[in-house]
Order: C-alpha cells, then structure tokens, then sequence
C-alpha cells in the first residue's frame, strides 16, 4: 500500500491535523485520512482545494498528475527537484524561499558571493530580523587550511581567501541585529547548505569545479525523511564549532 508522505508532510508544516484539513476543504476526515494513508488520488477540485489550504504546489503533493511515478517512501518525498547546476536554480527560487520564510534561515558557505552579488543577502537578513526570523549564517575562515586548499583546487589561490574578507566586511553591518548570528568556520565544505523554513538546498562540491558548476538538490521536510536532518545534522556541527563574529 503505497502512503503519500508528501502530503502528510504538508499538513504537518501548515500547523494543521487531517481533520482540520477536512474542515476547511469540506470533506469526511476519513477521506483525508485515506488520501494520506491508501495514497489515494483525490478528485481535481478537491486537489486544487488542499494545494490552496496548504500552500503548496498540486504537482508536489500528487506527482502522478504530470505523469510521475508515485512517492513510495518518505525520503523519496523530500526530493522536490534536482538542479544541474547551482547557476541553474532559477532567481524566483530563491526570492521565493528567503521571502517566504517565517521561522528560521540557516546558510553555510565558504564565501557565497552569488548571494551577495545576486541577492542582497544583507538586505535579506535585515528585512528577516524586522520580520522576526532567526537567521545563522556561517562563512569561511580564509586563514583555514581547509580554505587554502579548496581555493589551489579551485584554482583561485588568494581569490577565495579575498571574497571571503569582503563578504564578512558586509556582513559586520547586520552582526548584533535581532535574531542574526554570523560565525565563521575552517571545517572542509562537502555541501553549500541553505535552509529556509522547511526547505533545504543542498549544493554539493565537486573536486576542482567552482560550486556554482554544481548541482543542487531542493529537499523539502517530511515526518520520517531521512535526507534534511542528515544534512541540517552536519550544520548544527559546524555551527557549534564556528567562531562568532564581532560588529
């Protein structure tokens, strides 16, 4: 019997039960219970109806609707998408993710120019403290062996070393804002994280490439997933052995 964690997911994440769903949708509790536990395909009004109160696409909850294998297990549910590359994530992506998020924004990077460059990451963060988002955000240590040696890999020795100098100048200016927490770290970097809320990008690293060149995977939590704890484990490791910074 094939269950639908995607959904199950969903309700949990909107702060709702299967019988506060079915009340706002106008349907049996038990309905809801079977879409959830038989993986039963809903009818389209009812799927517009749930996608509507749970603010989220139709296609994420019911992939079988665009010709998709249906979800078979929870860890499987957490992949939403797999980008080739970082460059290929589209901009609204991410407008979406940091301008959505209510409870928590957690970064881990080396230098992250692309944030900086592309996204006003410091804006972002002020307008999160206004909204009374907790926000950690981890850079690079440039005096770390683990950085010197990613940059010769990269073949940016000095240059990563230099963005990171910047881009922490840029952060200074938000240190010491309600809910914002800047450290910094010498770990090695196997994965780019970016936490928004319930969802998680992970960029992973390839030996000489530049991460940009590298794919992305956008994980989105459900009960029972494997894949967002294990890579938010490897954060709060890093995070608790980060330096913070002064302003």
């Amino acid at each position: 019997m094939t269950t639908n964690e995607r959904l199950r997911g969903s309700i949990v994440a909107a702060r709702l039960h299967p019988t506060g769903l079915a009340e706002r949708i106008g349907v049996d509790p038990k309905t809801v219970e079977r879409w959830i536990t038989k993986g039963r395909l809903p009818h389209r009004t009812h799927r517009v109806a749930v996608a509507g109160a749970l603010e989220v696409d139709e296609a994420y909850l019911w992939p079988e609707i665009l010709g998709q294998r249906v979800t078979q297990s929870a860890s499987v549910a957490e992949l939403l998408e797999l980008h080739p590359t970082r460059a290929s994530v589209p901009h609204d992506t991410w407008q979406q993710l940091y301008g959505s998020a209510r409870e928590a924004m957690d970064i881990l990077t080396y230098a992250g120019s692309f944030l900086f460059e592309q996204h006003e990451i410091t804006e972002v963060l002020r307008t999160k403290s206004r909204e009374g988002v907790r926000c950690r955000f981890l850079i690079g240590d440039e005096t770390s062996d683990a950085v010197r040696l990613r940059a010769e890999e990269e073949g940016t020795s000095g240059g990563l070393e230099g963005r990171i100098q910047l881009h922490r100048r840029y952060l200074r200016d938000v240190v010491g804002l309600p809910g914002i927490e800047v450290r910094t770290h010498g770990t090695t970097l196997y994965n780019s994280l970016f936490r928004f809320d319930q969802d998680l990008l992970v960029n992973g690293h390839a030996y000489g490439a530049p991460a940009g060149h590298s794919p992305v995977m956008h994980l989105r939590r459900v009960p029972g997933g494997r894949m967002w704890e294990h890579f938010m484990r490897s954060f709060e490791e890093v995070w608790d052995s980060g330096t913070p910074i002064e302003k």
